[in-house]
């Protein structure tokens, strides 16, 4: 019975075709919407070395998907003054509209930037 060798964690990963790394692009952006950043965070982990376009897009998600969860978090601190509600309602819909937008465009196969996101991951 013959023994593989170890696995090298520092080899690098097979890019993709096109259409996977367009997919996963996709999904990622869908994944924001449900997850919050927890799917932008796994993808970009997973599938950042794997090409520059579903790097792009991965970081892209990450980074709204964060600035999402800092709007949630100023949201939930403000609802004590009653207007709170409202930043958490418009959080929600600004991060399903621009989640949806951002798919489209990854599927598409365009590179997109959210308009309305700060960048801690470049």
């Amino acid at each position: 019975m013959t023994q593989l060798p170890p696995a090298d964690p520092t080899a690098a990963q097979p890019t993709m075709s096109p259409a996977d790394e367009k997919m996963w692009a996709t999904l990622v952006h869908i994944g924001g919407i449900f997850f919050h950043w927890l799917a932008p965070l796994i993808g970009y982990l997973v599938l950042k070395d794997r090409g520059p376009f579903v790097r792009w897009h991965t970081r892209q998600a990450l980074n709204f998907q964060l600035t999402v969860l800092i709007g949630y978090l100023v949201g939930v601190v403000l609802a004590f003054v009653v207007i709170g509600f409202f930043v958490l309602a418009a959080v929600a819909v600004l991060n399903i509209v621009f989640g949806i937008i951002a798919a489209m465009a990854a599927n598409r196969g365009e590179f997109y930037r959210y308009p309305v996101a700060i960048e801690f991951v470049k």
